[in-house]
Protein backbone atom coordinates (compact mmCIF):
# COMPACT_ATOMS: atom_id res chain seq x y z
CA UNK A 1 0.00 0.00 0.00
CA UNK A 2 1.40 3.50 -0.80
CA UNK A 3 1.92 5.59 1.50
CA UNK A 4 0.34 9.51 1.91
CA UNK A 5 2.09 11.69 -0.22
CA UNK A 6 2.36 15.03 0.32
CA UNK A 7 3.17 17.78 -2.34
CA UNK A 8 5.77 20.47 -1.89
CA UNK A 9 4.24 23.95 -1.39
CA UNK A 10 6.95 25.55 -3.05
CA UNK A 11 5.31 27.31 -6.12
CA UNK A 12 1.79 25.85 -4.91
CA UNK A 13 -1.15 28.84 -5.58
CA UNK A 14 -3.13 27.05 -2.78
CA UNK A 15 -2.55 25.04 0.12
CA UNK A 16 -6.26 23.69 -0.29
CA UNK A 17 -9.19 23.57 -2.64
CA UNK A 18 -12.36 23.21 -1.75
CA UNK A 19 -15.68 22.43 -3.62
CA UNK A 20 -19.22 23.06 -1.44
CA UNK A 21 -22.06 24.79 -0.72
CA UNK A 22 -21.67 28.53 1.06
CA UNK A 23 -24.62 28.69 3.21
CA UNK A 24 -25.86 31.22 6.18
CA UNK A 25 -26.70 29.97 9.42
CA UNK A 26 -29.02 31.80 11.68
CA UNK A 27 -28.81 31.28 14.78
CA UNK A 28 -30.96 32.54 18.22
CA UNK A 29 -28.63 31.34 20.49
CA UNK A 30 -30.56 29.30 23.73
CA UNK A 31 -33.23 30.92 22.42
CA UNK A 32 -36.26 28.00 21.39
CA UNK A 33 -36.96 29.21 17.35
CA UNK A 34 -40.69 30.30 18.49
CA UNK A 35 -40.03 32.47 20.61
CA UNK A 36 -36.66 34.22 18.68
CA UNK A 37 -36.90 37.61 17.79
CA UNK A 38 -33.71 38.00 16.85
CA UNK A 39 -30.72 35.87 15.22
CA UNK A 40 -26.92 36.00 14.62
CA UNK A 41 -25.79 34.93 11.13
CA UNK A 42 -23.12 32.69 10.31
CA UNK A 43 -21.23 32.23 7.14
CA UNK A 44 -21.06 28.22 6.76
CA UNK A 45 -20.73 25.08 4.92
CA UNK A 46 -18.94 21.90 6.03
CA UNK A 47 -16.51 22.12 3.02
CA UNK A 48 -16.25 25.56 3.26
CA UNK A 49 -15.63 25.75 7.31
CA UNK A 50 -12.03 23.53 6.62
CA UNK A 51 -10.78 26.14 3.81
CA UNK A 52 -12.26 28.92 6.12
CA UNK A 53 -9.97 27.83 9.19
CA UNK A 54 -7.25 26.63 7.29
CA UNK A 55 -6.58 30.19 6.61
CA UNK A 56 -7.77 32.32 9.71
CA UNK A 57 -6.15 29.64 12.36
CA UNK A 58 -3.44 28.05 10.22
CA UNK A 59 -2.47 30.39 7.85
CA UNK A 60 -2.60 28.58 4.94
CA UNK A 61 -3.52 29.65 0.98
CA UNK A 62 -7.18 28.34 1.01
CA UNK A 63 -9.93 28.38 -1.86
CA UNK A 64 -13.38 27.42 -2.13
CA UNK A 65 -15.53 26.49 -5.48
CA UNK A 66 -18.54 27.34 -5.07
CA UNK A 67 -21.94 28.82 -6.14
CA UNK A 68 -23.12 32.32 -5.64
CA UNK A 69 -26.07 34.26 -6.30
CA UNK A 70 -26.40 37.59 -7.34
CA UNK A 71 -28.41 39.39 -5.13
CA UNK A 72 -27.53 40.95 -1.15
CA UNK A 73 -27.14 37.68 1.25
CA UNK A 74 -24.91 36.39 -1.96
CA UNK A 75 -23.37 39.80 -1.20
CA UNK A 76 -22.96 39.52 2.58
CA UNK A 77 -21.75 35.54 2.30
CA UNK A 78 -18.87 37.18 -0.44
CA UNK A 79 -17.73 39.54 1.91
CA UNK A 80 -17.12 36.89 4.69
CA UNK A 81 -15.45 34.17 2.44
CA UNK A 82 -13.27 37.42 1.61
CA UNK A 83 -13.09 38.23 5.23
CA UNK A 84 -11.81 34.68 6.34
CA UNK A 85 -8.41 35.32 3.16
CA UNK A 86 -10.38 32.50 1.07
CA UNK A 87 -9.62 32.88 -2.75
CA UNK A 88 -12.97 32.19 -4.34
CA UNK A 89 -14.13 30.58 -7.41
CA UNK A 90 -17.57 31.08 -8.16
CA UNK A 91 -20.37 29.95 -10.32
CA UNK A 92 -22.68 33.07 -10.23
CA UNK A 93 -26.23 32.85 -10.65
CA UNK A 94 -29.16 35.98 -10.71
CA UNK A 95 -32.28 35.62 -8.77
CA UNK A 96 -35.26 36.50 -9.60
CA UNK A 97 -36.08 38.16 -6.99
CA UNK A 98 -39.10 35.89 -5.67
CA UNK A 99 -38.55 32.34 -5.96
CA UNK A 100 -34.56 32.41 -6.51
CA UNK A 101 -32.35 30.74 -6.66
CA UNK A 102 -31.17 31.09 -3.37
CA UNK A 103 -28.17 30.70 -1.26
CA UNK A 104 -29.49 28.06 1.43
CA UNK A 105 -30.20 28.73 5.13
CA UNK A 106 -29.57 26.27 8.13
CA UNK A 107 -31.32 27.06 10.95
CA UNK A 108 -29.51 26.00 14.26
CA UNK A 109 -29.79 26.93 18.03
CA UNK A 110 -27.44 26.44 20.28
CA UNK A 111 -29.81 24.27 23.08
CA UNK A 112 -28.96 24.82 26.42
CA UNK A 113 -28.29 21.95 29.34
CA UNK A 114 -30.68 19.01 29.00
CA UNK A 115 -32.08 21.05 26.21
CA UNK A 116 -30.37 19.86 22.57
CA UNK A 117 -29.67 21.74 19.32
CA UNK A 118 -32.35 21.65 17.04
CA UNK A 119 -31.02 22.32 13.41
CA UNK A 120 -33.05 22.65 10.23
CA UNK A 121 -33.12 23.65 6.60
CA UNK A 122 -34.41 25.47 3.75
CA UNK A 123 -32.38 24.56 0.89
CA UNK A 124 -35.30 25.30 -1.45
CA UNK A 125 -34.32 25.89 -5.25
CA UNK A 126 -30.50 26.28 -3.96
CA UNK A 127 -28.75 27.47 -6.28
CA UNK A 128 -25.65 25.04 -5.32
CA UNK A 129 -28.01 22.37 -6.56
CA UNK A 130 -27.08 23.63 -9.83
CA UNK A 131 -23.81 23.41 -10.27
CA UNK A 132 -22.47 20.55 -12.37
CA UNK A 133 -19.73 18.98 -14.38
CA UNK A 134 -18.29 22.02 -16.49
CA UNK A 135 -19.28 24.46 -13.69
CA UNK A 136 -15.57 25.38 -12.63
CA UNK A 137 -12.44 24.81 -14.83
CA UNK A 138 -10.89 22.52 -13.23
CA UNK A 139 -7.49 21.56 -15.86
CA UNK A 140 -6.93 25.77 -15.21
CA UNK A 141 -7.35 25.35 -11.12
CA UNK A 142 -5.23 22.61 -11.03
CA UNK A 143 -2.50 23.58 -13.16
CA UNK A 144 0.57 21.95 -12.93
CA UNK A 145 3.52 23.61 -12.77
CA UNK A 146 7.39 23.12 -12.79
CA UNK A 147 7.76 21.96 -9.34
CA UNK A 148 4.09 20.37 -8.54
CA UNK A 149 0.57 20.59 -8.51
CA UNK A 150 -0.55 24.25 -7.78
CA UNK A 151 -2.76 22.86 -5.52
CA UNK A 152 -1.46 20.87 -2.77
CA UNK A 153 -4.82 19.33 -1.38
CA UNK A 154 -8.60 19.47 -2.81
CA UNK A 155 -11.04 18.66 -0.22
CA UNK A 156 -15.07 17.96 -0.39
CA UNK A 157 -17.48 15.99 1.62
CA UNK A 158 -21.30 14.16 1.62
CA UNK A 159 -23.81 16.98 2.36
CA UNK A 160 -22.50 18.82 -0.94
CA UNK A 161 -22.36 15.17 -2.92
CA UNK A 162 -26.26 14.65 -1.55
CA UNK A 163 -27.94 18.15 -2.77
CA UNK A 164 -28.60 16.64 -6.40
CA UNK A 165 -27.37 14.21 -8.72
CA UNK A 166 -25.21 16.75 -10.78
CA UNK A 167 -23.34 17.63 -7.79
CA UNK A 168 -22.13 14.25 -6.87
CA UNK A 169 -20.90 14.75 -10.38
CA UNK A 170 -19.09 17.23 -10.10
CA UNK A 171 -17.25 16.42 -7.16
CA UNK A 172 -15.90 13.40 -9.10
CA UNK A 173 -15.26 15.51 -11.98
CA UNK A 174 -13.03 17.84 -9.66
CA UNK A 175 -11.23 15.01 -7.64
CA UNK A 176 -9.97 13.26 -11.17
CA UNK A 177 -8.48 16.74 -12.21
CA UNK A 178 -6.99 16.76 -8.36
CA UNK A 179 -5.50 13.16 -8.91
CA UNK A 180 -4.20 14.05 -11.92
CA UNK A 181 -2.41 17.05 -11.29
CA UNK A 182 -0.64 14.99 -8.20
CA UNK A 183 -3.09 16.90 -5.30
CA UNK A 184 -4.11 15.18 -2.13
CA UNK A 185 -7.67 14.31 -2.18
CA UNK A 186 -9.70 14.19 1.23
CA UNK A 187 -13.75 13.31 1.52
CA UNK A 188 -16.00 13.85 4.55
CA UNK A 189 -18.49 11.48 4.77
CA UNK A 190 -21.13 13.50 6.74
CA UNK A 191 -23.79 11.16 6.25
CA UNK A 192 -27.08 13.04 6.07
CA UNK A 193 -30.00 10.89 4.87
CA UNK A 194 -32.58 13.29 5.10
CA UNK A 195 -30.20 14.81 2.30
CA UNK A 196 -30.13 12.07 0.61
CA UNK A 197 -33.75 10.97 1.00
CA UNK A 198 -35.01 14.63 -0.04
CA UNK A 199 -33.22 14.40 -3.42
CA UNK A 200 -34.05 10.66 -4.60
CA UNK A 201 -37.52 11.89 -3.62
CA UNK A 202 -37.51 14.23 -6.20
CA UNK A 203 -36.53 11.38 -8.83
CA UNK A 204 -39.48 9.61 -7.49
CA UNK A 205 -37.66 6.88 -5.49
CA UNK A 206 -38.51 5.30 -2.28
CA UNK A 207 -36.64 5.68 0.44
CA UNK A 208 -35.27 2.49 0.37
CA UNK A 209 -33.84 3.05 -3.09
CA UNK A 210 -32.69 6.45 -1.80
CA UNK A 211 -30.47 4.70 0.86
CA UNK A 212 -28.86 2.08 -1.90
CA UNK A 213 -28.43 5.27 -4.50
CA UNK A 214 -26.48 6.94 -1.50
CA UNK A 215 -24.05 4.05 -0.72
CA UNK A 216 -23.13 3.88 -4.60
CA UNK A 217 -22.38 7.20 -5.35
CA UNK A 218 -20.37 7.93 -2.22
CA UNK A 219 -18.53 4.55 -2.90
CA UNK A 220 -18.00 5.69 -6.21
CA UNK A 221 -16.31 8.98 -5.21
CA UNK A 222 -14.45 7.46 -2.39
CA UNK A 223 -12.53 4.90 -4.88
CA UNK A 224 -10.69 8.69 -5.48
CA UNK A 225 -9.91 9.33 -2.35
CA UNK A 226 -6.48 9.37 -0.30
CA UNK A 227 -7.73 11.01 3.19
CA UNK A 228 -11.37 9.95 4.73
CA UNK A 229 -12.97 11.97 7.58
CA UNK A 230 -15.95 9.68 9.12
CA UNK A 231 -16.60 7.81 11.98
CA UNK A 232 -18.05 3.82 11.89
CA UNK A 233 -21.56 4.95 11.55
CA UNK A 234 -21.35 7.08 8.52
CA UNK A 235 -18.43 4.22 7.36
CA UNK A 236 -21.38 2.17 7.83
CA UNK A 237 -24.69 3.78 6.30
CA UNK A 238 -22.63 6.09 3.61
CA UNK A 239 -20.44 3.23 2.03
CA UNK A 240 -22.53 0.10 3.22
CA UNK A 241 -19.89 -1.41 4.90
CA UNK A 242 -20.47 -4.13 7.41
CA UNK A 243 -19.20 -3.17 11.21
CA UNK A 244 -20.09 -3.51 14.88
CA UNK A 245 -23.04 -2.08 16.24
CA UNK A 246 -21.91 1.35 16.10
CA UNK A 247 -24.57 1.72 19.92
CA UNK A 248 -23.39 -1.21 21.28
CA UNK A 249 -20.02 0.31 22.93
CA UNK A 250 -18.98 3.70 24.39
CA UNK A 251 -19.03 7.20 22.27
CA UNK A 252 -15.28 7.10 22.91
CA UNK A 253 -14.01 3.87 22.53
CA UNK A 254 -12.28 3.44 19.27
CA UNK A 255 -12.68 -0.39 18.59
CA UNK A 256 -15.14 -0.24 16.37
CA UNK A 257 -13.55 2.50 13.96
CA UNK A 258 -10.84 0.87 13.92
CA UNK A 259 -12.35 -2.54 13.50
CA UNK A 260 -14.05 -1.38 10.38
CA UNK A 261 -10.33 -0.35 8.75
CA UNK A 262 -9.95 -3.62 7.08
CA UNK A 263 -13.36 -3.15 5.60
CA UNK A 264 -12.25 0.21 4.43
CA UNK A 265 -8.99 -0.47 2.72
CA UNK A 266 -10.13 -3.95 1.33
CA UNK A 267 -12.75 -2.29 -1.03
CA UNK A 268 -10.92 1.01 -0.91
CA UNK A 269 -7.12 0.23 -1.41
CA UNK A 270 -6.40 4.09 -2.68
CA UNK A 271 -7.33 5.38 1.09
CA UNK A 272 -4.36 5.51 3.01
CA UNK A 273 -5.60 7.93 5.90
CA UNK A 274 -9.22 7.44 7.56
CA UNK A 275 -9.83 10.10 10.73
CA UNK A 276 -12.98 11.09 12.87
CA UNK A 277 -13.73 12.42 16.47
CA UNK A 278 -15.18 10.70 19.35
CA UNK A 279 -17.59 12.57 21.08
CA UNK A 280 -19.50 11.75 23.95
CA UNK A 281 -22.43 13.77 25.09
CA UNK A 282 -23.06 14.44 28.62
CA UNK A 283 -25.62 17.58 28.11
CA UNK A 284 -25.19 20.28 25.47
CA UNK A 285 -23.05 21.99 27.07
CA UNK A 286 -20.73 19.18 28.71
CA UNK A 287 -19.01 16.93 25.95
CA UNK A 288 -16.28 14.33 26.63
CA UNK A 289 -13.78 14.81 23.62
CA UNK A 290 -11.27 12.74 21.66
CA UNK A 291 -10.30 12.07 18.49
CA UNK A 292 -8.72 8.95 16.21
CA UNK A 293 -5.99 8.26 12.46
CA UNK A 294 -5.26 5.33 11.34
CA UNK A 295 -3.00 6.74 8.35
CA UNK A 296 0.01 4.57 6.50
CA UNK A 297 -1.14 1.27 8.04
CA UNK A 298 -0.98 2.56 12.20
CA UNK A 299 -3.51 3.73 14.04
CA UNK A 300 -3.21 7.05 16.51
CA UNK A 301 -5.72 8.28 19.65
CA UNK A 302 -5.51 11.70 21.00
CA UNK A 303 -6.25 11.83 24.43
CA UNK A 304 -9.96 12.85 25.94
CA UNK A 305 -10.73 16.18 27.17
CA UNK A 306 -13.54 17.18 28.92
CA UNK A 307 -14.88 20.48 27.22
CA UNK A 308 -17.50 23.28 28.54
CA UNK A 309 -19.19 23.59 25.17
CA UNK A 310 -20.76 27.11 24.18
CA UNK A 311 -21.56 25.93 20.36
CA UNK A 312 -20.59 22.45 18.66
CA UNK A 313 -21.62 23.77 15.20
CA UNK A 314 -17.98 23.43 13.26
CA UNK A 315 -16.36 21.23 15.92
CA UNK A 316 -15.50 18.35 13.12
CA UNK A 317 -14.56 20.75 10.49
CA UNK A 318 -12.24 22.14 12.68
CA UNK A 319 -10.87 18.67 13.66
CA UNK A 320 -10.43 18.48 9.32
CA UNK A 321 -8.60 21.61 9.32
CA UNK A 322 -5.97 21.20 11.96
CA UNK A 323 -5.34 17.52 11.16
CA UNK A 324 -5.27 18.82 7.13
CA UNK A 325 -2.55 21.27 8.96
CA UNK A 326 -0.51 18.89 10.71
CA UNK A 327 0.04 16.55 7.52
CA UNK A 328 0.47 19.47 5.07
CA UNK A 329 3.11 20.94 7.56
CA UNK A 330 5.05 17.67 7.67
CA UNK A 331 4.24 17.18 11.65
CA UNK A 332 4.14 13.71 12.30
CA UNK A 333 0.95 11.92 12.54
CA UNK A 334 0.57 12.12 16.52
CA UNK A 335 1.26 15.77 16.40
CA UNK A 336 -1.38 16.36 13.52
CA UNK A 337 -4.10 14.23 15.43
CA UNK A 338 -3.55 16.24 18.30
CA UNK A 339 -3.54 19.64 16.33
CA UNK A 340 -7.07 18.46 14.74
CA UNK A 341 -8.30 17.73 17.97
CA UNK A 342 -7.47 20.78 20.00
CA UNK A 343 -8.38 23.15 17.16
CA UNK A 344 -11.90 21.12 17.00
CA UNK A 345 -12.48 21.21 20.91
CA UNK A 346 -11.41 25.07 20.44
CA UNK A 347 -14.03 25.83 18.02
CA UNK A 348 -16.84 24.72 20.70
CA UNK A 349 -15.76 27.74 22.73
CA UNK A 350 -16.73 30.51 20.54
CA UNK A 351 -20.26 31.16 18.56
CA UNK A 352 -20.31 30.02 14.96
CA UNK A 353 -18.74 27.70 12.58
CA UNK A 354 -15.71 28.64 11.98
CA UNK A 355 -12.11 29.50 13.93
CA UNK A 356 -12.07 32.25 15.94
CA UNK A 357 -9.13 30.84 17.93
CA UNK A 358 -5.38 31.57 16.90
CA UNK A 359 -2.21 28.89 16.10
CA UNK A 360 -0.73 29.87 19.31
CA UNK A 361 -3.39 28.70 21.18
CA UNK A 362 -3.95 25.17 19.08
CA UNK A 363 -0.99 24.70 19.52
CA UNK A 364 -0.86 25.46 23.60
CA UNK A 365 -3.73 22.78 24.19
CA UNK A 366 -2.29 20.60 21.69
CA UNK A 367 0.72 20.18 23.91
CA UNK A 368 -1.38 19.59 27.20
CA UNK A 369 -2.41 23.83 27.91
CA UNK A 370 -4.59 24.44 30.43
CA UNK A 371 -7.31 27.33 30.52
CA UNK A 372 -5.37 28.81 33.30
CA UNK A 373 -5.56 32.90 32.35
CA UNK A 374 -2.92 34.14 29.93
CA UNK A 375 -0.86 37.15 31.15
Amino acid sequence: MASLQIPAAVGAAHDLLALGALVTRLDPGIIPFAEANEYALHVSGGEYNVAANLSTCFGQRTAIASAMVDYPIGRRIAYAVQKAGVKAYYQRFTSDGVRGPNMAIVWSDRGQGVRAPVVFYNRANEAAQLLKPGSFDWNKMFSKGPVGPSVRWFHSGGIFSALSPTTSELVIEAMQAAKKAGAVVSFDLNYRAKLWAVAAAEQGLTAAQASEGAAKTLRKIVSYVDVLVGNEEDLQKGLGLKGQDVESRGKLDPSAFFGMIESVTRDFPNIKAVATTLREVHSTNRHSWSAVLWLDGKSYQAPTAELDVYDRVGGGDGFAAGLFYGLLSGKSPEEALRLGWAHGALLTTTPGDTSMVSLDQVEAFAGGGSARIQR
